[in-house]
């Protein structure tokens, strides 16, 4: 219902303009749409925006769009009021300050304040000097930024209608269009509209920003469509007469009509597939629109009946609906003549949603107001819900055919989006702060945050972010966090991610720090046993360290006895020092008399031999002799590298040696063991050689880092009873290696 006073206002908000504007809108709301118009007329009067359109002139095209969505009152009024001229740059106002919420109330002063938000938002990124932001990833940053900025999802259709009207009087004025703007408007606003599935701001937008970049492909599309449109309308006029004869016979009540066709799709269709014009299949397209949805289904098989179904071209969106609750059966058939044509089937509910989106759910809200509020209000309230978290999903899923998120998946992944000073936008978790911005940003930078500017104005380092905001840190040239940033109850980082790299550079400055005191502990140790001038490196590896730092990491944490280094300078020389310094055999196999040691002397009777430590060899591994001076034969392994050295430094006392007579001899063979330390492991590993009855020599043990390293010496028979060992070993708990060393 219109009110009569409109007549009185000023153009261009005249009778006609308001039989439009308030389309739908019950008394109360056509008057306060009246009243906005009226308040802003005498300051919008001679007024133009940037582009040279005339602001009041603007605020008629976006009412009329938003009335052609049947958005509710609010919705309409505050887009008329969000027209005015302000000064972006200076500070926003308290709400209760601010004349548009004093005059008209709370609701439109929070959607006129939220629409200038998203002016700003965008004029920062417009000026951004950082080339990330022109990403693919930063792009779809700020669709989801700008969304999360628009508390009400109304001041999203209002941006929306803002920039569709200003196509249109570029397009109407024949102003020429700032490339720039059309390609802002491909790559931010017309995706929202997709994702909020409002298809008629989506194609106008896409076509017409697409005549503004590529003119010539536009004019080329154009031509082509306009030579077969004769054609086209004959074929779709026969098409739906058949189909809805078809569809009365069978007892279904439809409304069949031809799909309007748009340019930017059929370009974007061309390009992405690789097709000429003549290929494309829905250049001919129905729309049949049914009651129910079984309707629908009844009627796909009418139409596959009706003509050849070309299988692969089929999608099914009802019962897996796109993302953004787009709804509907797209089939494609081929007529008599083989050429394929696209058919549609949806209800009138999934039409209402395709074309006019979540905007279609204030309508749903303001009707309520006339009947049926309850049921009205519960289903609006559902759509809302599940719209925010369609809002609060990563990227433009409909395009790779995923089905949406389960209902509250969403609501644990809240997040904020701020700017850089280059307009960059990162994605950071709610309640973040400066020092988690400056973390994000670079590790370095993080740990040398020491103050932060939010919009220009100093902040405190655990203030929390909102988004829309734009964050400039301030470091020192040098230094690390502060611990006070680890503690929860002081709020300074609200993201894991801060906060393991908090920990990181703390634990980083421990560990040198325990370097340097094991280090000095060693080197003290060094000098009182006389052995300045040994290579720490080679002392480490030999004490089975990595590395020397390892080592002084062990001494400071007192898990390693530095006694065990004056022990590695106590044991004897190996054979690689003297060749002729080898170790007696101190087992029982190597007692008695001559030739008793079970190896045998190629050629030679009753000549002394000694097994060597180095490699201790024990049948049936392969053996070699060396001559030494003095001590008999020396009896290593074949593949002893000691050996080596020595037989390529005297090759004339190499001699061949053999094994002879080997029962109830003993031969002791090192066993290295590596495992999880744990309270008992020593014992078990011990139960394990006293069941096996073999004798141990020696142990040599170390822990570090709850890792054990046992080397025992232990005396057996042969090969397979040390294999046996081995294989029992490995058995314990906890073992995780075990070999022969």
């Amino acid at each position: 219902m219109v009110n009569d006073d409109a007549g009185a206002l000023p153009a261009p908000f005249d009778t006609q303009w308001f039989a439009q504007a308030g389309a739908g809108l019950d008394p109360a709301g056509a008057d306060l749409l009246r009243r906005a118009c009226a308040w802003v007329a005498p300051q919008l009067e001679g007024a133009c925006s940037p582009t040279g359109e005339a602001l009041a002139e603007h605020a008629a095209g976006v009412v009329r769009i938003l009335a052609g969505l049947r958005t509710d009152t609010a919705t309409r009024a505050a887009a008329v009021l969000a027209t005015l001229p302000v000064d972006l740059s200076a500070p926003v106002p308290a709400l209760r300050e601010d004349p548009i919420a004093r005059q008209f109330g709370l609701e439109l002063g929070k959607l006129v304040q939220g629409s200038r938000a998203l002016v700003r938002l965008g004029a920062a990124a417009r000026q951004s000097s950082d080339s990330a932001a022109d990403s693919g990833a930063q792009k779809e940053m700020l669709r989801k930024m700008l969304l999360a900025m628009a508390a009400d999802l109304r001041i999203v259709l209002m941006r929306l209608a803002s920039r569709q009207q200003t196509l249109r009087w570029y397009a109407q004025s024949k102003t020429p269009c700032d490339p720039a703007f059309a390609r802002e408007t491909l790559d931010l606003y017309a995706p929202l509209a997709n994702r909020l599935g409002i298809w008629q701001i989506k194609w106008e937008m896409e076509d017409l920003a697409f005549r503004f970049l590529e003119p010539d492909q536009y004019r080329d599309i154009a031509r082509l469509l306009e030579e077969k449109r004769t054609e086209r309308e004959a074929f779709i006029a026969r098409a739906v007469q058949t189909l809805s004869q078809a569809l009365a016979r069978a007892g279904i009540q439809a409304e069949v009509s031809g799909r309007p066709k748009h340019i930017y799709s059929i370009w974007n269709k061309m390009r992405q597939k690789g097709l000429a014009f003549s290929q494309l299949y829905d250049l001919r397209a129905l729309r049949v629109i049914v009651p129910e949805e079984r309707d629908c289904y009844a009627a796909l098989g009418l139409v596959h009946e009706m003509w050849q179904p070309v299988p692969e071209e089929f999608d099914d969106y009802i019962s897996r609906p796109k993302p953004n609750g787009y709804r509907s059966l797209h089939t494609v058939v081929t007529d008599e003549d083989g050429k394929p044509f696209e058919v549609q089937l949806r209800t009138q509910a999934m039409h209402q949603h395709a074309e006019y989106g979540m905007a279609a759910h204030w309508h749903y809200k303001e009707s309520g107001k006339q009947g049926g509020r309850t049921r009205a209000a519960g289903e609006y309230d559902r759509q809302l819900s599940w719209l925010r978290q369609l809002l609060a999903w990563n990227n433009e899923l409909d395009a790779q055919g995923r089905s949406a998120p389960p209902h509250g998946q969403a609501a644990h992944e809240q997040h904020i989006y701020v700017l850089t000073p280059q307009a960059r936008v990162i994605e950071l978790p709610a309640g973040a702060t400066p020092v988690d911005f400056a973390y994000y940003l670079h590790t370095d930078l993080g740990h040398r945050c020491r103050g932060a500017r939010v919009d220009g104005q100093m902040v405190p380092l655990h203030t929390r972010l909102a988004t829309g905001q734009t964050v400039e840190i301030i470091a020192a040239k040098a230094g690390g966090p502060s611990r006070d940033w680890l503690n929860p109850q002081l709020g300074f980082l609200a993201s894991p991610r801060s906060r393991a790299k908090v920990r990181a550079w703390f634990n980083a400055i421990e560990l040198q720090q325990r370097i340097t005191q094991g280090q000095a502990l060693v080197e003290k140790e060094l000098q009182r046993l006389g052995k300045t001038a040994v290579k720490l490196e080679q002392l480490a590896q030999q004490l089975g360290f990595a590395r020397a730092d390892d080592l002084y990491v062990a001494v400071a944490k007192d898990e390693f006895s530095l006694r065990q280094i004056d022990a590695l300078f106590q044991q004897p020389a190996q054979p690689l020092a003297d060749p002729d310094a080898v170790v007696p055999h101190a087992s029982r196999a190597a007692t008695g008399a001559p030739g008793k040691s079970g190896v045998l002397v190629v050629g030679v009777d009753a000549l002394m031999t000694q097994l060597a430590r180095c490699c201790r060899p024990a049948p049936p591994d392969r053996i070699a002799g060396f001559v030494t001076r003095g001590r008999g034969v020396s009896i290593h392994r074949a593949d002893c590298h000691s050996y080596a050295a020595l037989a390529e430094r005297h090759p004339e006392r190499v001699i061949d040696v053999a094994w002879g007579q080997t029962e109830g001899s003993v031969y002791p063979v090192d066993v290295s063991v590596r495992a999880h330390d744990r309270p008992g492991l020593l014992r078990d590993l011990s139960e394990v050689f006293a069941r096996l009855r073999l004798n141990v020599v020696g142990v040599n043990t170390q822990s570090r880092q709850s890792l054990a390293h046992m080397v025992f010496t232990v005396e057996v028979g042969d090969g397979a009873q040390l294999a046996r060992a081995l294989s029992a070993i490995g058995e314990v708990a906890g073992v995780v290696s075990v070999v022969r060393r």
